[in-house]
């Protein structure tokens, strides 16, 4: 693969340009455009610079950081279309992320992979990490989203469950039904064109869909339950209330 220079790079955006000016012309929105561009650039080459200092640390305690943080900003991020009770469901994502996120984490590098010589390999564990996270956090967005339109307007808790679960899985089913028909995923992509064979290529693509599709399912689940305790918690309040 050639060298991608700064002036490639900077080509490689010039499109974006035109995106901005549909998104003038039809939604008067392009500062969100231009600050997500400019936000994806200086997120990109400081993450870059950080991951060489934490591939370099022997100790797991730096990587521990790395994924503690990583959990706290994809919490953030999740709820970010929540306007009420913000803090109640930031908790909520943060411990459905965090806690169905790690166990899947272990479980990949330690049961499917089988690191162990040594068992912290930062290479292995933060790229891992950020793709389980991140899809957890997207699913959340969208089951969050959906959970508060449908009680609003007064649907069942149960009725609103659904819609949200279904809708929180939408891009997670899409994608495995997609995937080697109409997409080559990054990670399968990135191995074939660095010279893997494209049979073991496959391989880790499969562990990598099965571990995304398991992290955005088992966190939205865990998000949806604890919703629902606040939920009953808060309807039984108020009917004792009404009964006084």
């Amino acid at each position: 693969m050639p060298d991608i220079g700064i002036p490639l790079l900077l080509l490689s955006l010039a499109p974006i340009l035109a995106l901005a000016w549909i998104s003038h012309q039809w939604a008067r929105s392009a500062w969100e455009t231009a600050y997500a561009t400019l936000r994806m650039l200086v997120q990109l080459l400081a993450v870059g610079f950080a991951l060489v200092f934490v591939f370099k640390s022997p100790t797991p305690l730096v990587g521990g950081a790395v994924t503690l943080l990583m959990v706290a900003i994809a919490s953030l991020i999740g709820i970010r279309t929540i306007q009420t009770n913000r803090l109640a469901a930031y908790v909520k994502a943060l411990v459905s992320i965090g806690v169905t996120g790690a166990l899947i984490l272990a479980f990949i590098l330690f049961g499917v992979l089988q690191l162990s010589d040594p068992a912290y390999q930062p290479r292995v564990m933060i790229p891992f990490a950020g793709m389980i996270f991140s899809n957890a956090m997207t699913a959340i967005t969208l089951a969050a989203e959906r959970l508060q339109r449908e009680l609003e307007t007064g649907t069942p808790y149960k009725d609103a469950r659904t819609a949200a679960w279904t809708a929180a899985l939408i891009p997670q089913i899409n994608a495995l039904l997609a995937v080697g028909l109409v997409s080559l995923p990054g990670m399968m992509t990135g191995q074939v064109l660095t010279g893997v064979d494209p049979l073991i290529a496959v391989r880790y693509q499969i562990v990598v869909m099965a571990m995304i599709f398991q992290s955005a399912g088992f966190s939205v689940a865990m998000f949806l339950l604890l919703s629902g305790r606040a939920w009953t918690g808060r309807e039984t309040a108020e009917a004792e209330a009404a009964q006084h």
